[in-house]
């Protein structure tokens, strides 16, 4: 079996300058991490904040032996932000994660990355992103366990990618509801999505927890949590596990994620961990076997959440 790669995902949420160098230097010096994404995904408006500062973050991220990719939009607009995409795929010596369909159609016949925003659901659509050069594929977070290692026993040379740990984007919209929520226009919004660095959380009626709204993008409450069936992907062919990037200590989630993938400690030893940190979460993994994708199937020795 192919040693398995840790792969930190690109920050989702609108952090500050510094949260973010600092992120990515503890990433560079302290974390067992193979493979670090960079880059704006979710909001446009947000990228001059930080790509200013992106050729020293990389050239860190290399230097310390991490594989750097460069992360694109999951939603392109407009013909400015088409502009960006086609600057980005240009870029010479950096492998580029396409999440829209046209800058999947602009790194055609170069090595590149396949996000999970871009929906990959059959073999046939499997095949033909490996044939225009994709070299991993991290698919997307509603496939089941099934799905899952039917594309793995079919693919022909890539990388199969799964998110194991974060909250699951469900929806990306041309509208911002971070802004509606306080009265602003998007055009105006102050970039009050800022303001809740790991989501803002979204309650039903009944003040149960529903959603979380990060700017443009829909995001579940729950936080994925895959450790009790990690094993079982790796024996299905998944060769890479994705981190999505909260505002917890990654370095220590990063390495609890590792130890399992070496087997130095169990899913309820990880879990625990996690429970303990200072972020509270609910822990979900319904998709990955056929259910509701809010739901926790019930194997570890602590019980549902």
């Amino acid at each position: 079996m192919t040693k398995s790669r840790l792969v930190m995902g690109p920050i989702l949420f609108h952090w500050d300058e510094q949260r973010k160098h600092d992120f990515y230097a503890q990433v560079a010096d302290e974390a067992d991490i193979d493979i670090v994404h960079v880059g704006e995904v979710v909001c446009a408006k947000r990228m001059p904040f930080f790509d200013k500062h992106l050729p020293d973050v990389i050239e860190r991220l290399q230097r310390a032996g991490k594989e750097v990719v460069l992360s694109t939009l999951a939603l392109v607009m407009n013909g400015r932000e088409s502009d960006q995409i086609k600057e980005i795929t240009q870029m010479p010596d950096l492998l580029v994660e396409a999440n829209d369909i046209s800058a999947a159609g602009l790194l055609a016949g170069k090595p590149h990355v396949i996000g999970p925003y871009i929906n990959i659901y059959n073999e046939s659509t499997l095949s033909y992103f490996e044939d225009q050069g994709a070299k991993r594929i991290s698919l997307p977070w509603e496939l089941p366990m099934t799905s899952i290692a039917r594309l793995c026993e079919t693919r022909k040379s890539a990388e199969i990618e799964i998110q194991i740990f974060g909250r699951m984007p469900l929806a990306i919209s041309a509208r911002c509801y971070s802004a509606r929520a306080r009265g602003l226009h998007k055009d105006g919004c102050r970039y009050v999505c800022g303001d809740h660095i790991d989501g803002m959380d979204v309650a039903t009626l009944d003040n149960a927890p529903f959603l979380a709204v990060n700017g443009l993008q829909t995001m579940s409450s729950h936080y994925v949590e895959l450790s009790d069936s990690i094993e079982d992907l790796q024996n299905a062919g998944v060769n890479a596990f994705r981190l999505s990037p909260h505002s917890l200590d990654m370095t220590c989630v990063a390495q609890l994620y590792r130890q399992l993938l070496d087997r130095q400690i169990s899913a309820d030893e990880l879990r625990q961990n996690l429970k303990n940190m200072s972020l509270p979460m609910a822990f979900s993994d319904g998709f990955l076997h056929g259910m509701a994708g809010a739901e926790l199937r019930n194997t570890l020795g602590q019980g549902a959440e």
